[in-house]
């Protein structure tokens, strides 16, 4: 008997490939976005001279004839990643169990593997979830007003505008989200495999949990910076930080302690010119002698 196959004249729809891909390009870029992010924001560890240099370099102050820099920038550089975000989110919502049947099937399944990056894959459906409400507000913000970045301004925004508890919640997820996406991104695509894949993924899997806590570590401590100047600056909420504040309080400083080094010299010379004075002045009821003439003698 003749054997023969029927070949599908339908073409294969290669659009869940390209989608997969487009996510895994968007969640590259913001995941490597997110690391230079913290080490942004954690400059102000070192200061706010620090966050400011770098926030008016984000700026292009060092393009302004003034120095004050080009909040446009900033604008658009907020755009740009609010987009990404956007798309990205969109993409991974196709993923997510959009019935609690669903949910309960995958919760069920996860209980029987108990295989480490499923679970992995459920913390980062949770906190994009999250991710995808905290963002938007955040990146919205920074949309709306780009020039806010600032020492005082950011700190206020915290502790004033009693924003810490979203973004504390957004680090935590941001950190999580981030750092499993990247690592499963590298098991997903075979990068950095080697020869033993069970030895590489070991690897990469203890490289992800150090970064987590680095980076979370790098975040609260950024956090903590800016509440505690947020509290300092609650008398003068939404005053702009002054990098040369320092040195005019400094010689304000030395002008004071010129001033008071000057006072005693002042009063020792009037003390001076007092005892000089005394002494000019002859005693009450004495008369300088007059000069008597001379005896003349006529021989």
């Amino acid at each position: 008997m003749d054997s023969y196959s029927i070949e599908s004249i339908k073409k294969k729809n290669r659009m869940p490939a390209r989608l997969d891909f487009l996510q895994s390009g968007t969640g590259l870029i913001l995941g490597l976005f997110m690391w230079a992010h913290m080490f942004l924001v954690g400059s102000i560890i070192l200061g706010k001279g620090s966050f400011n240099f770098v926030a008016k370099t984000m700026e292009l102050a060092f393009l302004s004839d003034t120095g004050h820099g080009f909040p446009i920038a900033v604008f658009f550089a907020v755009l740009t990643v609010f987009t990404l975000f956007l798309i990205h989110a969109l993409l991974g919502v196709r993923k997510f169990p959009i019935s609690w049947k669903q949910h309960r099937i995958i919760r069920d399944q996860m209980q029987m593997m108990n295989h480490t990056d499923t679970n992995l894959w459920y913390i980062q459906v949770i906190t994009g979830f999250v991710m995808f409400f905290a963002g938007s507000v955040h990146l919205y913000i920074m949309l709306t007003n780009p020039g806010s970045i600032d020492p005082y301004l950011s700190a206020d925004r915290i502790v004033s505008g009693n924003m810490w508890p979203l973004y504390l919640i957004l680090l935590i997820c941001v950190e999580l989200h981030g750092t499993i996406g990247l690592y499963r991104l590298c098991m997903k695509w075979g990068w950095f495999a080697g020869k033993d894949a069970r030895k590489s993924r070991k690897t990469l899997k203890a490289l992800k949990n150090k970064l987590t806590i680095f980076f979370m570590s790098l975040g609260v401590f950024a956090l903590l910076v800016f509440i505690v100047i947020g509290i300092n600056h609650r008398d003068k909420v939404g005053e702009r930080y002054n990098k040369h504040e320092p040195a005019v309080e400094q010689g304000q400083a030395e002008e004071q302690v010129q001033a008071e080094e000057q006072v005693p010299v002042e009063e020792h010379v009037q003390t001076e010119e007092h005892v000089q004075a005394d002494e000019e002045i002859p005693a009450e009821g004495h008369e300088p002698e007059e000069a008597q003439p001379a005896d003349v003698t006529h021989q």
